[in-house]
């Protein structure tokens, strides 16, 4: 159990955080202006372990092209991708779409009004679908972002770890006891953007804070110390030769990768355990010996729980090169590329093909 310290209440901190947010909330992001029930879920998906910043140059994109629920569903898996393509976690991409066409499908293109409609949507739990509700509907339901899950164990100063289920259930029964009934969106929005400008995650700026008088964690100077973590592993280094399979001057094929696993349904290249490898591979894929080989220096990209180093080696290959017809190769033109997902580091490698600088770190 969440341990409780002496003194420890549970303040009521929804007047003191909506007159804070009445002066210094956001009120200019893209999906509060038109907060429907759509908009505020695309914007949820994306901020998933993806700052303000950064969603900010993908959101306003990604809803012109799929304006409504059905534009989204009818929407190809490459042109969703596409419009994905640097927002990294791509499974919430696919998600969101699997989502749109059970939408479409058993909702007649209207998002459910429920918590439990809602949650039964791939990719929506508990808190994106409260955060929906909240936001769109200004219903009470309770959230529980890393945001709001920071501000409450730093509130209440809960020292374990918040991954435990006994640590969460204690935040979401605190975090439905400080949601009001009243302003209810408001609230919702404030205690976000308070994580996010005020209570971060590093330095947090504890004098700044509507709630330092009522923060346990800030009275006792520890503030910076919560939420705490677990002791980090460290994250093993894989290695792998990917394959730019070039055709003349322009074409490098990629290969369509499975639905599931690392970048599942995005465009790819071919992945080998080690360079030597390469030749024998175009012989039995390819059906032939490649023209020439360069290798260029190794790309290191990092995931939540691994790096990897890819060591890009270029292949010139007769043309036309021999391609079976499934549906998982994709002749790609530098000159006009096609609008598909690509993940960061295979977009880096084509972007340095196209400028003439292969390999680029």
């Amino acid at each position: 159990m969440a341990r409780r310290h002496a003194g420890e209440g549970d303040p009521d901190i929804a007047p003191a955080l909506l007159a804070w947010w009445d002066v210094h909330g956001r009120k200019d992001l893209p999906w509060q202006q038109e907060p429907t029930p759509y908009r505020v879920w695309v914007s949820e998906v994306m901020l998933q372990q993806t700052q303000v910043a950064t969603v900010l140059r993908y959101y306003g994109r990604f809803m012109a092209a799929f304006p409504t629920v059905l534009a989204l569903a009818e929407a190809t898996e490459d042109a969703v991708l596409h419009a994905w393509s640097g927002l990294g976690y791509y499974r919430r991409a696919r998600h969101l779409q699997l989502a749109a066409r059970q939408v479409r499908d058993e909702h007649g293109g209207i998002l459910p009004a429920t918590l439990e409609g809602l949650m039964s949507l791939p990719g929506i739990g508990r808190s994106t679908a409260g955060a929906i509700l909240a936001l769109a509907h200004g219903e009470r339901h309770p959230i529980l972002d890393g945001n709001v899950k920071r501000v409450l164990t730093r509130l209440h100063r809960i020292e374990e770890p918040p991954a435990g289920a006994a640590v969460l259930a204690r935040l979401w029964q605190l975090a439905d006891k400080h949601t009001p009934a009243v302003r209810t969106a408001a609230y919702t929005q404030a205690i976000m953007d308070l994580g996010a400008t005020v209570c971060t995650r590093h330095q947090p700026a504890c004098t700044r804070c509507p709630l330092q008088a009522m923060c346990l964690a800030s009275r006792a100077g520890v503030a910076g110390q919560l939420p705490a973590r677990r002791p980090a592993r460290p994250r093993p280094l894989r290695a792998c030769a990917v394959l730019l399979l070039r055709v003349g001057e322009a074409q490098v094929l990629l290969e369509k990768r499975p639905a599931g696993g690392l970048w599942g349904g995005l465009w790819g290249l071919p992945e080998l355990d080690a360079v030597d490898e390469a030749a024998a591979w175009c012989e039995r894929e390819l059906g032939g010996a490649p023209l020439g080989m360069v290798v260029h220096p190794v790309l290191r990209h990092g995931f939540t729980h691994f790096e990897l180093d890819m060591t890009p080696v270029e292949l010139r290959l007769p043309a036309p090169a021999r391609l079976r017809d499934d549906g998982r190769w994709l002749a790609y033109d530098l000159r006009a590329p096609a609008r598909i997902g690509l993940a960061a580091p295979v977009a880096r490698l084509l972007d340095a093909l196209r400028e003439g600088i292969p390999g680029t770190r």
